[in-house]
C-alpha cells in the first residue's frame, strides 16, 4: 500500500513544556502517511500505537520485514481505507524509531541521552503529536484511534483537544494504569537494570546492550498479553521438538521456545532504555487524578466515542472499560460500547477479530456521513 515515511523537526521556535517541567527544543517526530487530506481536512484520522509499537501501521517493517502492526485494519476496502482518509501514524515521544527518545542524541553532549533524557507521559505523547498535525496543516481530526497504550493517547487526545476531536475509539485501554500492570512493568524495568551490559544506561557508550535483560522483561509483558484459554489452545503442554523432557534447562516446552523467540526478536527492533520510559509513562497515566470524578474530565464534550473491550483480556479488564463508559455517561456525551467476546486477550486488538472490524466500519461508516466525508470508491 503506498505510503510516506517521514521526520520533522519541532519545538525549536516554541518548546513543549513536559509535565515533569523540562522545556524539550528541537525534537524529531517519526511518522507514516497513508492517503490524502481532503479539501475541507475533515478526514483526517490518528493511529496512534501501544508500547511495542510504532509508525509502521500499515507499512513493512524496515526491521523485521513483517506487514505493518495493523495491517489488517488499515488498507484498501478495510475500516481505515486511504483511500476515504488520511491516515497519519507517529513514533511516540521516547520511542526509538526515529522520534526523539533516550537513544537520541542530546544536542548539548553529543552523545545519546540515556537516563538524561526527561521523564515523558501519554500527556507528553499527545502534545507532540498535536505539534505533528499543526505542521502537517491538520486543523482537527475525523478520528484519533488505538488500542491499550494507544487507547490511553486517544482518550488524552479527546481531554485535552476535545475541540479537535470529532470521533475518538480507545480499544483495551484504561482511565489509569493499575497496581498489577505497574507490577509487571516494575519486573520488565527490573530485568533490564539487572542486566549487567546495561550499564546505568550508558551502553550504547560501551557499544553493547542489555539483551537479556529486554529479552526478559518482553517475555513477562507478553504473557500478559494473551489468556490462559489462548496458550493452552496455542500451546498446551506439548514439547517443543522431541519426545521426552531433557530434565535440564533448554526450553522443552513450545510455550517456553516461543517465549524465548519473542524476547530475542523484540530485542532486534527496539531499545531498552525506551522500554524503561514508555513504561513508565504507562504507570503514571491516571485521568481523573487531578479532576476528581472521572467525569469531570469530559464535561460538555462533544466528541463521539466508541469503547471496544474483550472478554478475555485480563490486562485492561471489561469492568475498567465500563467505568470509562459510565464517566461519559455522567457528563452526557455522545459513547458506545461493545464488549467482543474472544479468547485471544489482550492482543486481539491486534488480531483478525470480525466483530470488531464490522464494529468499527459502522461506526466510522456512520460518523463519516454525518461529517460529509465521502466513502471509498468502489474496487
Amino acid at each position: 500500500m503506498p505510503s510516506q515515511g517521514h521526520t520533522v523537526e519541532l519545538g525549536r521556535d516554541v518548546p513543549l513544556k513536559l509535565d515533569c517541567g523540562v522545556k524539550l527544543g528541537a525534537f524529531t517526530v517519526a511518522y507514516q502517511t497513508y492517503g490524502r487530506l481532503n479539501e475541507q481536512k475533515s478526514n483526517a484520522v490518528l493511529v496512534c500505537h501501544a508500547l511495542s509499537g510504532d509508525q509502521y501501521v500499515a507499512s513493512t517493517h524496515p526491521l523485521t520485514g513483517k506487514p505493518g502492526w495493523w495491517h489488517i485494519l488499515v488498507g484498501p476496502g478495510r475500516p481505515l481505507d486511504p483511500e476515504r482518509f488520511f491516515i497519519i501514524c507517529a513514533n511516540v515521544l521516547g520511542g526509538c524509531m526515529g522520534t526523539t527518545g533516550p537513544a537520541s542524541i542530546n544536542p548539548e553532549t553529543g552523545k545519546p541521552y540515556g537516563l538524561t533524557f526527561p521523564v515523558i507521559t501519554i500527556a507528553d505523547m499527545v502534545r507532540a503529536q498535536a505539534m505533528l498535525l499543526d505542521h502537517l496543516g491538520v486543523p482537527d481530526l475525523f478520528c484519533v484511534i488505538g488500542g491499550s497504550m494507544g487507547g490511553m493517547q486517544t482518550l488524552q487526545w479527546a481531554a485535552m483537544y476535545p475541540e479537535r476531536v470529532y470521533t475518538a475509539i480507545p480499544i483495551a485501554c484504561a482511565a489509569r494504569h493499575s497496581a498489577q500492570n505497574i507490577a509487571f512493568h516494575e519486573v520488565g524495568r527490573q530485568a533490564i537494570m539487572a542486566d549487567p551490559e546495561w550499564r546505568a544506561g550508558e551502553y550504547s557508550l560501551h557499544n553493547t546492550t542489555p539483551r537479556a535483560g529486554l529479552a526478559v522483561a518482553r517475555m513477562a509483558a507478553h504473557i500478559t498479553y494473551l489468556s490462559e484459554a489462548a496458550l493452552r489452545r496455542k500451546f498446551g503442554r506439548k514439547l517443543q521438538n522431541r519426545s521426552a523432557f531433557t530434565y535440564g534447562f533448554d526450553a522443552d516446552f513450545e510455550v517456553e521456545s516461543y517465549l524465548r523467540h519473542q524476547g530475542i526478536t523484540f530485542v532486534e527492533r527496539f531499545d531498552a532504555n525506551s522500554y524503561l520510559y514508555i513504561t513508565r509513562a504507562m504507570d503514571y497515566f491516571d485521568m481523573s487524578a487531578d479532576h476528581g470524578a472521572l467525569a469531570n474530565v469530559f464535561a460538555n464534550t462533544k466528541v463521539r466515542f466508541c469503547l471496544v473491550s474483550f472478554t478475555s483480556d485480563w490486562l485492561f479488564t471489561t469492568w475498567e472499560m465500563r467505568e470509562i463508559v459510565h464517566a461519559l455517561n455522567a457528563a452526557a456525551a455522545d459513547v458506545s460500547f461493545v464488549e467482543i467476546e474472544t479468547d485471544k486477550g489482550h492482543d486481539a486488538f491486534l488480531l483478525d477479530e470480525p466483530e470488531l472490524h464490522a464494529t468499527l466500519s459502522g461506526f466510522l461508516n456512520a460518523a463519516a456521513e454525518r461529517r460529509g466525508v465521502a466513502p471509498a470508491a468502489s474496487p
